[in-house]
């Protein structure tokens, strides 16, 4: 591919997140004037950017959007909500056509007609028909005063503020009604103005017994406690929640940004597996020092400091790399704010979708395989989860959708959630259509927890579709969604209420380089178990392990586990000491102990995927290269303990 052209992609990409980013900004608060010259600068730098290839229809329709946003600029007024609207599919547009040339070379076919549709739009300030099922912010008009007198609150805050606008009815006097009680009532108010109603009376014609003014606020305490303040008028309130605005940055040239230089991918892989390998020579150098104990100690001595400094640089090392591979979020996941809408719109459901978190860091491995996943949980929350508007407002939810995607680090693992507001998942009802469709039997259904029927969506070939359509009904999506996972070593998460929505989290460990193990015995053969699978370890007694229906179970802390020996599951002879070893992992969403022989050390170490034969063994997560030079088979315990 031609180096410019390469140049382009990437920069282009960044403009087109930038650009949505500072949408995203204004229609939290249209009247932010920081938000407004930064969606500017990005526009026009597009615009110069996309005249060097041949894409004269994204040119024409940036040279009109940066017109308007120059208007808007010079006259102060705020962007209204269609305008913002009409920008951000401008946006999209110019998104989608950035991966047409990447793919084809050039644009396709149609972006002359919806560059001029657009244009037009722009233009009029009118929305495309069909498009006005789901406003970009999901904020009426009346939150943008509100905000702009809380400019610095918002700024400062680090989770969303929920507006009110209390419109009492006029006679609620006589019903004993206190609105501004009413109003100071909401937990953690943080601000308050009352506002004369729109056809407020002259002073001749003032009626003391009539209420002529409305409430507006801003709380930080939770939608749902804001909502409860207000139970009693439910139907004389409306709710909007606002973003927090990003802290300002100086970009200026000769800044951090100059110093950002773009590495091959491929390099950085192979400087990984390199610190890889190094990681497995000092383990080996481990192994020599206790062998050089027995036969000279004083070479053993000098040995030993010597792997003291490997040890310390070699960590260095590795830690360094880490942090290199590490990329934001942002960029592999630009395109999903755009993919939900565009699904929304062809479901006709409103949703407002979030995204926060996004400049979250992953090592590179993690980003490239990211998306797919996420995308098909998506998918099923909005055409499964998510009810229309009809259906919501029949159960007496908002019309509009929320779809919320987080991330965030946890200790050493980045934890990824979807939730959703919608129907939610209901346990019996996959039970039913797992017998039905013969995934499970009868018997085996009926003696699943809740947690574990949900887990039935992960199932191979299952799904609750009706009939098959362009997103859903084929059987496939969230059995790939697990595997994906699996393969990241990562675990995911299902919670559900019926009628309340849905929460999918995926955990995935922060550092792929290397693979944390801790080495076992079971059989009279070592296996290795990757940390990040492992709850806890204990001991308990063996005569505390007593027969239940065909297998073994014992209580920890006042539940009770079943136990899988490891040596009997592996074909060898099961441990008969007084004292029995178990590892506790968690399968279908329950914990599961496995039984061992031995505990043995904790190691770094790079696991290679299972080849040839291996790669048809369940529960084998792949081969690792000990110190000594042997194989350490490593294995998967959620699979094993399936």
């Amino acid at each position: 591919m031609d180096e410019l052209l390469t140049q382009f992609l990437i920069e282009g990409r960044e403009l087109v997140a930038e650009a949505e980013a500072e949408l995203g900004r204004l229609s939290a608060n249209p009247r932010n004037a920081t938000a407004l010259d930064a969606l500017f600068r990005a526009v026009h730098t597009l615009k110069g950017s996309v005249g060097l290839f041949a894409m004269k229809p994204a040119e024409a329709l940036l040279h009109r959007a940066e017109d308007q946003l120059g208007a808007a600029r010079r006259n102060g007024a705020p962007l209204g909500r269609e305008r913002i609207e009409t920008l951000l599919a401008c946006v999209d547009a110019i998104d989608r056509w950035i991966d047409e040339l990447e793919q084809a070379g050039e644009t396709g076919a149609d972006a002359a007609i919806i560059a001029e549709r657009l244009i037009a739009r722009l233009d009029g300030g009118q929305p495309e028909s069909g498009s006005g099922n789901a406003p970009a912010s999901g904020l009426p008009d009346w939150v943008g005063p509100l905000s702009a007198r809380a400019d610095a609150l918002l700024a400062a805050a680090d989770q969303n503020l929920v507006a009110f606008r209390y419109s009492p009815d006029p006679d609620c006097f006589f019903r004993g009604d206190d609105p501004l009680a009413l109003a100071l009532a909401v937990p953690d108010l943080v601000d308050l103005a009352i506002l004369p109603v729109d056809d407020f009376a002259a002073i001749g014609d003032w009626d003391p017994f009539r209420c002529q003014v409305l409430l507006e606020g801003l709380s930080s305490a939770p939608l749902d406690a804001v909502r409860a303040a207000f139970r009693l008028v439910p139907d004389q309130v409306a709710f909007a929640e606002i973003a927090p605005q990003r802290a300002e940055t100086d970009n200026a040239p000769g800044g951090d940004a100059s110093r950002i230089v773009r590495v091959d991918g491929a390099r950085l892989d192979s400087l990984a597996d390199d610190v890889s390998e190094l990681v497995v020579a000092t383990n080996g150098l481990a192994h020599a020092v206790r062998r050089a104990e027995q036969t000279d100690p004083a070479l053993a001595q000098i040995l030993r400091t010597l792997q003291g400094d490997i040890d310390r640089i070699t960590g260095r090392l590795h830690r360094g790399v880490s942090a290199i591979r590490r990329v934001p979020l942002a960029a592999p996941l630009r395109r999903l704010p755009r993919l939900v809408r565009e699904i929304a719109r062809g479901l006709d459901k409103p949703v407002r979708f979030t995204m926060r978190g996004e400049g979250t860091e992953v090592d590179k491995m993690i980003a490239d395989a990211l998306f797919e996943p996420l995308l098909h949980i998506l998918r099923n929350a909005l055409d499964h989860g998510i009810e229309t508007a009809p259906e919501r407002q029949a159960a007496g939810k908002p019309a509009e959708g929320s779809l919320q995607l987080q991330i965030g680090r946890q200790s050493d693992e980045v934890v990824i959630s979807v939730s959703d507001d919608g129907a939610g998942i209901d346990p019996a009802r996959l039970r039913a259509v797992a017998v039905a469709r013969d995934v499970i039997d009868a018997e085996a259904a009926a003696a699943l927890s809740d947690a574990q029927a949900l887990r039935l969506i992960l199932a191979p070939g299952f799904s609750t579709a009706a009939k098959v359509t362009d997103l859903s009904g084929r059987g496939v999506g969230m059995d790939a969604v697990a595997r994906a996972i699996e393969r990241l070593r990562g675990r995911l998460l299902i919670e559900s209420r019926v009628g309340e929505g849905s929460r999918f989290e995926i955990r995935l460990p922060l550092d792929s380089i290397t693979t944390r193990l801790l080495i076992v015995e079971a059989g009279g053969e070592r296996y290795g178990i990757p940390l990040d699978q492992i709850v806890e370890t204990t001991r308990v007694e063996a005569e505390t392990i007593l027969p239940v229906g065909g297998g073994r179970a014992c209580v920890l802390r006042d539940r009770t586990v079943p136990i899988i020996d490891l040596a009997d599951l592996l074909g060898g002879e099961a441990p008969q000491d007084r004292i029995a070893r178990l590892v506790i992992t968690q399968s279908g969403g329950e914990s599961v102990a496995i039984r061992v022989d031995a505990f043995d050390a904790q190691i770094d170490v790079l696991v290679r995927e299972p080849r040839g034969l291996l790669d048809a063994l369940p529960g084998v997560a792949g081969t690792a290269l000990l110190g000594d030079g042997a194989v350490l088979l490593v294995l998967d315990l959620p699979e094993l303990a399936a």
